[in-house]
């Protein structure tokens, strides 16, 4: 596994969709998953900094985490299959392990709150999705506007990968 850390989101026009751009730490790969705007908000706020007057659902979980004496210890997005990311929250109970299954958007939303890190799995790079880091914010720009202009599926067309979107579906 690889750590991997939130470079960036970017709200797709008229998909109501964002894109979270995750960047290798000490790498050169990036990642990019398409996610629901929902999550993407909470994503965004947290980094942000925003507070809001009451609890949102992911603040929510947290507090439920850190009331029942639950830690989180890291996300990790373990899969791609069908074009559709997974994820776990890695965290412990009493000395227990748990595992929890989770969408990459509702655990990156998680880990930002918790200020845990972001891990993604070999088999996932190696399924093709990630991309060369771009060097300048010239080539991040062009980058961001390409994407513009393509659904998630266009995304993996290109690369050579068929099938459905690439992102997360309600499983």
């Amino acid at each position: 596994m690889k750590e991997f850390k939130i470079l960036s989101l970017m709200l797709v026009p008229n998909s109501g969709q964002y894109v979270v751009f995750l960047e290798e730490v000490d790498g050169a790969r990036m990642v990019p998953i398409w996610i629901g705007v929902y999550e993407g908000n909470a994503i965004l706020l947290q980094l942000q900094g925003e507070v809001m007057p009451r609890p949102m659902t992911h603040d929510l979980m947290i507090n439920l985490t850190r009331v029942l004496g639950v830690e989180i210890e890291r996300v990790v997005v373990n899969d791609l299959v069908d074009n559709t990311y997974y994820a776990v929250i890695e965290a412990t109970f009493e000395g227990q392990h748990l595992s929890i299954d989770a969408r990459p958007s509702d655990s990156m939303a998680l880990a930002v709150r918790a200020g845990v890190p972001i891990y993604v799995h070999e088999r996932v790079l190696e399924k093709g999705v990630a991309v060369l880091k771009p060097i300048t914010e010239d080539e991040l720009s062009s980058f961001k506007e390409e994407l513009k202009k393509m659904r998630p599926e266009d995304f993996f067309r290109e690369r050579g990968e068929e099938g459905g979107a690439a992102g997360e579906t309600e499983a």
